[in-house]
């Protein structure tokens, strides 16, 4: 205990320690390879579950007030908006899924006990609804295969909308089966809400909607989540990567790194057996029929609620709905790479033995606990996995997962020796009140607040927003953790940027700061001057290369290159000099080059000598093949490493099915494919051809284009197209090479 602690203590102003909470794992019981896969009751089904000792699980919600839940957000009074898929496949062949009949629903908790006592239909005859944003009182709304945003609103307060307004249009429609469709729409530390599979991010303010391109596009499936930097967590099903991208800021491109993922990690520990997983027994269970892999990874969240012991604070949460499990990811930094590490010992945080409980979703809520949404249901994979023959079929028919559907469960996690917080009251707040919360202990708070005060526009609140920047205290949250100062100065300045005010002076100012995480957003916040090259900027982040967090100097690599001057590629080139042997800093200094060089103008330089219908069809089949395809087979078409010595999927670069007859690849977008590749098994290939002749020609032109080969015109795809109009199955390389 430090000196200033001991006399703190004998003035009685407070103690040092801090509690510690019981964190205990459970004693996993013996495995059922096949357990029965009846509904049980949401009383019945919290009796199976395994949590640490100290947690327990407490229901919010179920059915019949709410059916089919996807995703859950809520607006600044607490009331919760619940996406439902209502029509997601409620047979084995997932007939009817494209009627615009689900829904999104408003709970409201009446009595302050955490269960939801209302629950009114919002907007109704939706099409698979999967993206929700709460703003002020609007909801930002995405549904399925469109990449439309629309803002509803409720002007009468019957818990119904009544105004609905499209805030964004594109009129091409969103291709892919269910899993490659976006997902997220998270109000980001820097203001920009981002999506998985979608090049572009938006700007909300109280003027109407930004749109900007990202450098790298966007990948990632469902889920999506920040951390107190914003740094965004993706995740891959179908790359069966329980996260990634989480580096960096989205907005610089996608680092991933030898070693993020720990040895050993992507090794689930379900406590039942896994029969309904594709590609069976042999493949992806273990000896005791558990899944022996990560395979259904969705609805991640950084946790950074104030109502769970203190040690789960920044953690990585990972739904795995195929394991029935909740994977708690511990985040360490090791010289400025965060690794991810399993918290518990062959063990999961949460599992269960009810074969419907299918986690898809995990939220930090007002109240501070850790929220799951839970699909309730038999069948969770997507249509395309369960046709006639595939491996799940005759499991889902034999275990009856077919039958159960129509329900759904939200639960929240809390821990027995701390009270989750009460409901709060942010909406009519004026903007100075609404300040006052950017250090709250609870996440959602600090960012709720910021995303309204940014919406109101009220600059009365640039004085108080500066003055809590201007602050230097670190004393206080080193030594007592009871409010973090700096985390606090790295919101203001966040909310003086989504005002429009960027002040040269206060960014100079916390160049300096004690803490990394400001002199971080203070180089971030100078890229502004950085573009027009301004000269004080440059001098004083001259002086941050030999900043002694790591961190911070990867920052300054990631900033630099919105200068094209010559003292920002010599600075550039001494810290890469400097910290060359350090892996974040190396990788952020080859993404800075990219970005001079991106692949999209190394594929305009590769289509110079092309036709302008060559060009225009490739460049297209670029975004497409960003957006789809890039989690299997890569950004460069080599495909994704999955282990030592094996890829998800086969390289693109050099295969005789791209370089060769048109019509192999284009029927094997159009039906999938199955069964080995080269002497080698990958599992399947997802069929595209729910998507139109234009969408299909394009990114196989693309394709063909990086390997220098010809192009594949719409109407070739039609005509290949006709040849089977009614096949449903995969098509196997014996087939098409016969």
């Amino acid at each position: 205990m430090n000196k200033i602690c001991v006399c703190l203590l004998l003035m009685g102003v407070v103690g040092c320690g801090k509690k510690e909470y019981k964190d205990k794992i459970y004693v996993k019981p013996e495995i059922v390879r096949e357990a029965p896969s009846d509904f049980l009751s949401p009383e019945e089904s919290i009796e199976k579950f395994y949590l640490p000792e100290g947690y327990r699980i407490e229901l919010v919600a179920s059915e019949p007030m709410v059916n089919e839940p996807v995703a859950i957000a809520w607006d600044g009074d607490g009331k919760m908006y619940v996406a439902e898929m209502n029509t997601y496949m409620q047979n084995v062949d997932g007939d009817g899924e494209d009627e615009p009949i689900s829904q999104i629903k408003l709970l409201v908790d009446l009595d302050g006990d955490g269960k939801m006592d209302k629950s009114t239909v919002f907007i109704d005859s939706l099409l698979l609804p999967r993206m929700i944003l709460p703003l002020d009182d609007r909801l930002i709304v995405n549904e399925t295969y469109s990449y439309d945003l629309w803002s509803y609103r409720d002007t009468d307060n019957d818990g119904v909308a009544d105004e609905k307004i499209r805030v964004y249009e594109n009129p091409k429609r969103r291709g892919g089966n269910l899993e490659h469709q976006q997902s997220g729409l998270v109000w980001n530390l820097d203001n920009w809400v981002y999506t998985t599979y979608n090049p572009l991010r938006f700007r909300f303010n109280k003027d109407g909607i930004k749109v900007d391109s990202l450098v790298d596009g966007s990948s990632g499936q469902w889920g999506l989540t920040q951390d107190d930097l914003g740094n965004m967590y993706y995740s891959s099903a179908g790359g069966e990567t329980a996260a990634y991208g989480f580096q960096v800021p989205a907005i610089y491109g996608e680092v991933d790194l030898d070693g993020q993922i720990s040895e050993g990690f992507m090794e689930p520990w379900p406590v039942v057996g896994t029969p309904d997983v594709q590609g069976g027994a042999e493949l992806r269970l273990k000896e005791d029929g558990t899944l022996n892999k990560f395979t259904g990874v969705a609805g991640q969240e950084i946790f950074r609620g104030d109502k769970l012991p203190p040690s789960t604070y920044g953690d990585l949460f990972i739904p795995e709905p195929v394991g029935r499990l909740i994977r708690r990811a511990k985040i360490k930094n090791e010289n400025g790479k965060k690794v991810l590490y399993n918290a518990y010992d062959q063990a999961e945080f949460l599992a269960s033995t009810d074969l419907n409980f299918r986690p898809v979703q995990a939220q930090t809520g007002p109240d501070g606990s850790l929220y799951i949404v839970d699909m309730y249901r038999g069948i969770i994979q997507e249509g395309n996995w369960t046709r006639e023959g595939s491996h799940l079929r005759p499991v889902i028919l034999r275990k009856g997962l077919d039958k159960n559907i129509g329900r759904g469960r939200i639960y929240r996690i809390v821990h027995e020796e701390i009270k989750p917080g009460g409901k709060p009251q942010l909406l009519d707040k004026s903007a100075e009140e609404l300040v006052d919360y950017l250090g709250h202990t609870n996440g959602w708070y600090r960012n709720t607040a910021q995303k309204l005060i940014i919406l109101k526009g009220d600059k009365t609140v640039v004085p108080k927003l500066k003055d809590i920047a201007r602050d230097n205290e670190s004393f206080w949250t080193e030594n007592f953790g009871d409010k973090d100062y700096p985390r606090e100065r790295v919101h203001a300045l966040w909310t003086l940027e989504g005002l429009g005010v960027v002040d040269k002076s206060l960014i100079l100012e916390k160049l300096n700061d004690v803490d990394p995480r400001v002199r971080i957003t203070a180089i971030r916040l100078s890229e502004e001057f950085l573009k027009k090259e301004d000269q004080e900027i440059m001098q004083a982040l001259a002086k941050v290369q030999n900043d002694n967090d790591i961190n911070v100097v990867n920052q300054l690599v990631l900033s630099l290159r919105y200068s094209k001057s010559a003292e920002s590629s010599d600075l550039l080139s001494s810290v890469s000099e400097q910290y060359g042997d350090n892996e974040l800093v190396a990788a952020s200094v080859d993404l800075g080059l990219k970005a001079k060089d991106s692949d999209l103008q190394q594929l305009k330089h590769r289509l110079a000598n092309k036709s302008n219908g060559h060009k225009w069809r490739a460049l297209d089949g670029y975004d497409i093949y960003k957006q789809t395809c890039v989690t299997c087979h890569g950004q460069d078409l080599k495909g994704v490493p999955n282990g030592e010595n094996s890829l998800i999927a086969p390289s693109l670069i050099g295969s005789p099915r791209v370089m060769g007859d048109k019509e192999v690849l284009v029927k094997i977008l159009l039906n999938g494919l199955t069964g080995p590749i080269d002497g080698k098994e990958y599992g399947i290939m997802l069929p595209m051809g729910s998507n139109d002749d234009d969408w299909i020609g394009h990114v196989a032109t693309y394709i063909r284009s990086m390997n220098d080969t010809t192009m594949v015109h719409e109407n070739e795809v039609r005509d290949i197209r006709a040849k089977d109009p009614d096949r449903k199955n995969y098509w196997t390389l014996k087939e098409l090479l016969k």
